[in-house]
């Protein structure tokens, strides 16, 4: 595994930054998560797009272009030798002092890594998981919009250790007035009368690339999509429910809370979604 760090590449064990970064004294940077398949990096227009607009959002000023920062992408996955893989691309404020003031950053930290994706079990994506709501609410847009992909992840972390104490691999998380926003690696999704439904970037959910492709799969195949609010009621009663993300891309949800969600098993809209999705990955 070769890591680029600034322009050059670093052995995994040599692959350093300071100690007084502020991305790792404060989370204070940005960062998107990005799929290779067979050889081609999935929207990579968008997800940087993405990086450069939430580092636009918190005045974090990226010291290359895009055009030189796709290169640098490409060159990573052509040096780590993958054909199917990860990457994650991270942007930190830089080096500065103790203090939280980011002006004594001089300049960002632009880092690429390279590596395998871990993929949920198959059997996931055959029988469908389970997700309980947790008490960790999601950052309300007024402190911090959800649109931003931040290093600072503790918020969904939390979620996250709610749902494994409750014996769940995913948790649901509603914001501050109780509306359901997204989970903690990934966006969810409801089918009710053949219609899908998304919780809005306005309800806590970030904006993710694999959320649109699926929205756009699903208008090819006239199934009729929709931002909306959701509250657990509607999870509870959906005919069919599933996450999206970078690594899970679509997994089935069978049970919230302990209520089955329509049959008990994925739904006909999400396999064929699922079926879509993959054709159109690999294509």
């Amino acid at each position: 595994m070769k890591i680029y760090i600034d322009g050059k590449y670093y052995d995994k064990a040599d692959a350093r930054v300071s100690v007084f970064d502020h991305g790792l004294l404060y989370g204070d940077g940005v960062f998107e998560g990005i799929r290779i398949y067979n050889g081609k990096i999935f929207k990579i227009k968008e997800h940087i797009d993405r990086i450069y607009e939430s580092a636009k959002a918190i005045l974090l000023e990226i010291p290359i272009t895009k055009d030189e920062m796709k290169s640098a992408v490409l060159d990573a996955v052509k040096v780590n030798e993958r054909k199917d893989g990860y990457i994650r691309l991270v942007v930190t404020r830089g080096e500065g002092s103790l203090g939280l003031d980011p002006s004594s950053c001089k300049k960002a930290t632009v880092i690429i890594i390279v590596s395998d994706i871990q993929l949920y079990p198959k059997e996931y994506y055959e029988k469908g998981i389970a997700l309980v709501t947790v008490t960790s609410r999601r950052i309300p847009s007024e402190c911090l919009d959800p649109r931003i992909k931040t290093l600072n992840y503790l918020n969904n972390i939390m979620a996250k250790l709610e749902a494994k104490q409750s014996g769940c691999l995913e948790a649901v998380m509603l914001n501050h007035q109780g509306f359901v926003a997204e989970c903690t690696a990934d966006n969810i999704f409801i089918v009710k009368h053949e219609k899908l439904l998304t919780p809005s970037a306005y309800h806590g959910a970030l904006e993710g690339i694999t959320r649109q492709t699926v929205m756009e799969i699903a208008e090819k195949l006239s199934i009729k999509s929709e931002e909306t609010t959701l509250a657990p009621y509607d999870l509870y009663t959906a005919d069919e429910c599933f996450l999206t993300g970078t690594g899970a891309e679509i997994v089935p949800v069978v049970k919230i809370d302990g209520r089955v969600i329509g049959s008990g098993v994925p739904g006909k809209i999400t396999k064929m979604l699922v079926e879509h999705f993959r054709k159109y990955v690999m294509s």
